[in-house]
């Protein structure tokens, strides 16, 4: 193991040219193993846990999404807020921004984003909730492709370029991730669901984020810095692929939805009767709203 530890360092050398040592040492980041095996771990839940629970009840798990909801969306504040901060105490350059050009702003950065780093791993949760509650149609190639790239592409980008340019998409990021759990925890319980109504425009916040992150990682490539250049052309490569899935996602989510509702409130007033419609929908009130309710577990 040992042996390849070593060879796969020696490959990721040759590849991306030397590590960063400011982060030497630090929990998960000497070695991109364990993040490759949770990313298969992570895989291979979401090939096998729809199967396990095929035939079994949906576990309620309100009390839990709560209080985890409620985590991510505090974490997701301190990430947003020390980002911040640290850009404007290290007068970062929206341009372009080095990874050595701002002493010690630079190291705040660097812990502020291995907070963003190790957070993926816990939004892993996500999906595993999904398929405890039964919620299957909402792990989507998007949710998991997601999750899945974010988790590893950050152990890279800690390793090689833990500041400077890499700030700008997790700020971003870190403040759509306030909004979307703060939403989600909401809405686990029952009495705030009607309330809730900003489910659209976390989406819309998220295409927003990734056209920015474009615009800005671009001005990195037009007014180049001590930044490699190879991992904004990435970072491009990558934020595109996120608009097309996304897109998609709010397509299929929202306009298609909007027209079936328009499509039933026409024929309720054909057949001389309407409908009263809650414009609200959640992915937390699947459960109640399937047409064959099932018993829900306590735990």
């Amino acid at each position: 193991m040992e042996h390849f530890d070593a060879s796969l360092s020696t490959y990721f050398k040759a590849l991306l040219g030397p590590r960063d040592t400011r982060v030497k040492g630090w929990f998960l980041l000497d070695n991109y193993i364990p993040t490759f095996v949770c990313t298969v771990i992570y895989l291979l839940i979401v090939w096998l846990g729809p199967k396990y629970m095929k035939n079994k009840q949906p576990f309620s798990c309100r009390g839990i999404l709560v209080v985890y909801n409620l985590g991510l969306t505090l974490l997701s504040l301190y990430m947003f807020c020390e980002l911040v901060t640290g850009v404007w105490q290290g007068s970062y350059n929206f341009f372009c921004q080095g990874t050595r050009s701002a002493g010690e702003s630079d190291m705040k950065i660097i812990r502020v984003l291995w907070w963003y780093y190790f957070s993926k791993v816990i939004e892993f949760m996500d999906t595993f909730f999904f398929i405890l509650r039964k919620n299957n149609h909402q792990i989507t190639v998007l949710h998991v492709y997601h999750h899945a790239t974010m988790f590893n592409i950050w152990w890279f980008v800690m390793n090689w370029v833990p500041c400077g340019h890499s700030y700008f998409g997790a700020t971003l990021n870190s403040f759509i991730h306030v909004l979307m759990y703060s939403y989600y925890g909401l809405s686990s319980v029952p009495s705030m669901r009607p309330y809730l109504w900003w489910k659209k425009y976390i989406t819309q916040g998220q295409l927003v984020q990734f056209v920015l992150t474009i615009i800005q990682t671009s001005c990195g490539v037009i007014w180049p810095c001590a930044f490699p250049l190879g991992w904004l052309y990435f970072q491009i490569g990558y934020m595109i692929s996120l608009i097309a899935l996304f897109t998609n996602f709010y397509i299929e989510t929202y306009n298609k939805k909007g027209a079936s509702r328009r499509r039933g409130y026409q024929k309720d007033h054909q057949n001389g009767s309407v409908t009263a419609v809650n414009g609200h929908t959640n992915s937390f009130s699947s459960l109640e709203n399937n047409a064959k309710p099932r018993k829900q577990r306590k735990d």
